[in-house]
């Protein structure tokens, strides 16, 4: 089980140059497996991309005859993942993860080029016959937090520095919202959008915004702990994301909403070589375990623990589910009736706020 790690500068290189008229790799022609993985942003040890990379270390565990690679730091263009892309192709790579939303297009014509490779996407909703896609009801989980969030405020505002106004951001303010509401009714969630997935110094400018507006506890949805890093400054509470956080900045973080890569990244690798890989559109629940909860700061209470177990069991058990009704928009208006739940492609496609979030869903140019 074998790691290679290239850079994308280095990646790019030798597809403009060593790799011109390399034919398509769709297979290796051995009992190992390759499969690759591109990355936003460096693996680190927190964040989106560490998330990706656990699930690739689960992999090499999980799976035999196995060998993984990644490429990070590459830009969310075609000019910059195409060549990736070809490269991976012709190293031999036989299923290739790519895990940010805006590699999807370049993921598609890659996918098309190269017809005997796999190819999955994570967070897009494009497909094809050799095309997957494929995320997880991160809203679930931020619901969850949520009710953290409202237990811990004091002043019932809570800021939430926000990536991009897109459905997936919008989605999970949402839940993170309904989940504060439901046991802090008159609590607002303030919106800052940064139009980034990861720039600490604009988090912490956003973050700032926040707290001198008065908020009292922040949420994020970008790859630092910046927010949190702002929010221990002043003395205030933080909820993390995409890992677990608290032991980054154990003074501010109360819980995160994280997740786990590695089961689906080892079944699909595994299905692979088992030639049993079919294309899907997947959508996992925190039943599947892809979602979940974090560790919980000593400043929350088992009450408060208590009562996430408890909706977290309504999820997991299907009985219920953070859409359902009813439900408000941002101007009070009927969204959604009692006992009806959104449906999927809506939750997908999601770009009006709920009652209670102050902001609205633009601002990026």
């Amino acid at each position: 089980m074998k790691l290679v790690k290239w850079s994308g500068l280095v990646a790019i290189a030798l597809a403009g140059g060593l790799l011109a008229g390399c034919d398509d790799g769709g297979g290796n022609g051995t009992e190992t497996t390759k499969a690759a993985w591109v990355y936003i942003s460096q693996p680190g040890d927190l964040g989106w991309t560490y998330a990706h990379d656990q699930g690739r270390l689960q992999v090499e565990l999980d799976v035999d005859d196995v060998e993984t690679t990644y490429v990070d730091s590459v830009a969310e263009t075609a000019e910059a993942l195409d060549p990736v892309l070809d490269d991976l192709v012709a190293d031999g790579n036989d299923i290739i993860f790519t895990t940010s939303f805006g590699y999807m297009d370049p993921t598609e014509a890659a996918a098309l080029r190269h017809p005997g490779v796999k190819f999955e996407h994570c967070s897009g909703y494009k497909s094809a016959a050799n095309l997957a896609n494929y995320f997880g009801r991160m809203y679930q989980a931020r619901y969850l937090t949520g009710i953290v969030a409202g237990r811990m405020t004091t002043n019932g505002q809570i800021g939430y520095v926000a990536a991009f106004p897109i459905p997936e951001v919008v989605r999970m303010i949402n839940a993170f919202t309904l989940g504060v509401r439901s046991v802090n009714p008159t609590a607002t969630v303030e919106v800052r959008w940064t139009c980034t997935w990861f720039d600490p110094a604009l988090e912490a400018a956003a973050a700032d915004a926040l707290l001198a507006d008065g908020c009292d506890l922040l949420a994020q949805h970008q790859d630092s702990t910046a927010t949190a890093e702002r929010a221990a400054a002043a003395g205030k509470w933080a909820i993390g994301y995409d890992s677990d956080t608290l032991s980054f900045v154990p003074n501010a973080i109360l819980t995160s909403a994280i997740w786990h890569w590695g089961p689906y990244y080892a079944r699909r690798v595994q299905a692979v070589k088992d030639g049993t890989w079919a294309s899907h559109g997947y959508w996992g629940s925190i039943a599947d375990g892809i979602v979940g909860v974090g560790a919980y700061n000593n400043a929350v209470t088992q009450a408060v623990k208590d009562e996430v177990a408890a909706k977290e069991a309504e999820l997991v058990a299907g009985t219920w589910d953070v859409f359902y009704g009813p439900i408000q928009k941002q101007d009070g208006s009927v969204w959604v009736a009692q006992g009806v739940d959104i449906p999927d492609g809506e939750k997908l496609s999601m770009m009006e706020f709920v009652e209670g979030v102050i902001g609205q869903p633009a601002g990026c140019q």
